[in-house]
């Protein structure tokens, strides 16, 4: 029986699943692997099933030589934490969960939209803290979403789902900026060529586009210089597709209103720029966070697991 690492304990409907296929050893810690555990969890099992921030770069895999290792079984749709050329170099291949995050991920941001416009965290931190002097007309007025215009960056499944969430649920109208042609957005959608003509026509603009070194800081300090003062920024995506900084500087000078944030570039380190902004509403990174969902992803790894183990191709094999 093929032996299964997984780096971080999942929900148990997903380890039941995978236990007549495998010798499963699960790690019991919730933090990234390291370095050198990564590297000899590569010597010692046949397949691995990590997720998101255990990294497998370039420079973590060099110099292995021949491994036990045949199979990374990712746990999640995005998966630029791991070099896949030079895994598939060391002769391993790699497979991610695409779909199973999609509607999960759009609620999240549907989530931070509702809360950043609304300045719903700021009303409840002053509930919690004892400092509401009760309902008066000039409260926490805030952007009334209806109808407004969304722009979105990455037009994908999730950038689809939000767009259909914003569009049929609130009347908003939708623009996007993708790096290809979307020939069927699914909905009314106009697709612009210019990312910061995006910006400069937008309410609302978020960010849904796939992580890695393709897309790393494209939301940088001209984006935020181009958007309207009364517009707000979201994130659900990957945090280095922003540069922090660059966003830092555009909410304490009030180049924009506010920000929703479930991301961080350096996560999870958030700074303390951000967490002291009342603007801000900021999440740990729920996007898929309900058990349904993880559950669906953790039976996805499984299928590409199964399938790698007899000989079949993954079902989502990436490359």
């Amino acid at each position: 029986m093929p032996a299964l690492w997984v780096t971080r304990r999942l929900p148990d409907a997903v380890l039941r699943a995978a236990e007549p296929h495998f010798d499963i050893t699960v790690r019991d810690e919730i933090t990234p692997v390291s370095r050198d555990e990564m590297r000899e969890a590569l010597m010692r099992y046949d397949a691995i099933l990590p997720t998101l921030g255990d990294a497998l770069s370039g420079d973590d895999l060099a110099g292995l030589g021949d491994i036990r290792c045949r199979m990374l079984a990712n746990f999640g749709v995005g998966y630029n934490h791991i070099d896949i050329t030079a895994a598939q170099a060391l002769g391993m291949q790699v497979s991610n969960t695409p779909g199973a995050v999609t509607d999960a991920t759009a609620d999240i941001a549907m989530t931070l939209i509702l809360m950043t416009a609304r300045r719903a965290g700021e009303g409840e931190r002053m509930v919690r803290a004892g400092r509401w002097p009760g309902w008066h007309p000039t409260q926490l007025l805030g952007m009334h979403v209806t109808g407004k215009r969304l722009g979105i960056v990455g037009m994908g499944r999730i950038g689809k789902a939000i767009a259909h969430r914003c569009h049929y649920g609130f009347g908003m109208e939708v623009a996007f900026f993708n790096r290809s042609r979307v020939s069927d957005p699914g909905m009314p959608a106009t697709q612009v060529a210019d990312l910061r003509g995006l910006a400069a026509n937008v309410d609302i603009l978020v960010v849904a586009l796939p992580g890695g070194a393709e897309t790393r800081h494209m939301i940088d300090g001209s984006v935020f210089a181009a958007m309207q003062p009364q517009a707000i920024f979201v994130n659900i995506a990957r945090g280095d597709i922003v540069d922090e900084r660059a966003l830092i500087t555009a909410l304490q000078s009030g180049q924009i209103a506010g920000a929703g944030l479930d991301v961080y570039e350096f996560e999870p380190a958030v700074p303390d720029a951000l967490t002291a902004m009342e603007n801000v509403v900021l999440l740990p990174h729920l996007g898929t966070s309900a058990l349904e969902v993880r559950v669906d992803m953790g039976l996805m790894a499984v299928d590409n697991l199964i399938a790698f183990a007899e000989g079949r191709v993954p079902p989502n094999l990436i490359g």
